[in-house]
């Protein structure tokens, strides 16, 4: 809902414990909430700017103000729900199917079409090249100018510069190849090759009672 025009596929899961009519009663029920929570969204974001507006002395709320009405001008689509049943591989490719068939929907996506640079794939071909030979550490951090070092040691990258590795993490950062908070000041100079070192790390981290847990261990 933060993110300006984002796109939502929601996936329901668990269609083997459903009967097959459930099914279709379950995914009405689903986007009846959805629908309805947009709807409630908008009606707390009109509330809380008319009471920014119409308050004694607004010129103090201009902050507030300005990201709440940010918040209402971000178009939320929400697609029709995907119902799968995750242990059986036919359905994970339907859903496969569904997400590559929404993602090259150029109404949703009108920048689909863009063409890119050479060197964009040519970085993103040097990358994956770098994350999977077996000098890289198994996290897959690897600091900012040094990737950059690494790159222009490729042929056809040997003028690679600061600002365009940056603008091509950024894309590849969209697209899920690698991870680089660029918006942290302790993170701006690190990037994580392997995305899925984070995913482990935050599974071990960030777990349902973890206080309780921690605090039974002697």
């Amino acid at each position: 809902m933060r993110v300006p025009n984002s796109v939502v596929l929601p996936v329901g899961t668990h269609v083997d414990c459903c009967q097959e009519e459930e099914v279709e009663e379950k995914r009405r029920d689903i986007m009846a909430k959805i629908t309805a929570m947009m709807a409630e969204r908008k009606s707390n974001l009109a509330h809380f700017i008319d009471n920014l507006e119409g308050s004694e002395e607004p010129e103090f709320y201009v902050d507030q103000w300005e990201r709440l009405k940010e918040m209402e001008s971000c178009t939320l689509t929400i697609l029709n729900v995907v119902a799968v049943n995750c242990t059986d591989h036919h359905d994970i490719k339907k859903l496969e199917a569904a997400i590559l068939k929404h993602v090259k929907n150029e109404e949703l996506f009108p920048e689909v079409t863009r063409v890119l640079p050479p060197v964009y794939r040519q970085v993103e071909g040097a990358i994956v090249d770098i994350a999977q030979s077996e000098e890289m550490a198994g996290h897959g951090m690897m600091d900012l100018q040094y990737l950059l070092s690494k790159l222009s040691q490729h042929e056809h990258l040997s003028n690679l510069g600061r600002e365009l590795l940056q603008d091509i993490l950024r894309y590849l950062h969209r697209v899920g190849l690698v991870v680089w908070y660029e918006e942290i000041e302790h993170l701006e100079s690190t990037v994580f090759l392997q995305p899925t070192f984070l995913i482990t790390m935050f599974k071990l981290l960030v777990r349902y009672r973890l206080v309780q847990q921690l605090e039974s261990i002697s």
